[in-house]
């Protein structure tokens, strides 16, 4: 079974609010880049990436979760997050019973959520490529 077929099964066993309310927020995610990847990580957990972890979700007892990776490094202006505000790099929200999806501003927060992992690849590549050269050039050595 391919990770969006376990996420499918997954929401499918939700029979209550939830279930409803995980889906339409993966929807959402979905639908905000045609070139994000669904995957299934940590023994059960739904994990939506593109040139890295967007976001994970999973449904509580209460509440249906969802976890950016690097929310603190993003704006919020529709005030998403309410959830893990405290962190250093983590912001969640948290989405109880009756809670609609605000589906103009979860897609807008997943396309920071990429343009952000993009402008941190690049960074990346960059000191990665930078250090795989300086590892090439070799040092001259007088006898």
């Amino acid at each position: 079974m391919n990770p969006s077929e376990r996420i499918d099964q997954l929401i499918a066993e939700i029979t209550d609010w939830r279930g409803k309310t995980f889906a339409s927020v993966r929807k959402s995610i979905l639908e905000a880049d045609p070139e994000i990847i669904e995957e299934w990580k940590w023994m059960g957990s739904p994990v939506w990436s593109r040139d890295g972890m967007i976001a994970v979700a999973n449904a509580h007892k209460g509440k249906v979760k969802l976890t950016f990776a690097h929310g603190a490094s993003l704006a919020d202006p529709d005030k998403l997050f309410n959830a893990g505000l405290e962190g250093n790099a983590r912001r969640a929200i948290d989405f109880f019973e009756g809670d609609k999806v605000n589906e103009r501003a979860l897609k807008n927060l997943v396309r920071a959520a990429i343009d952000y992992n993009q402008k941190n690849l690049k960074k990346n590549v960059s000191a990665s490529t930078r250090a795989k050269v300086a590892a090439k050039v070799p040092t001259s050595k007088k006898a």
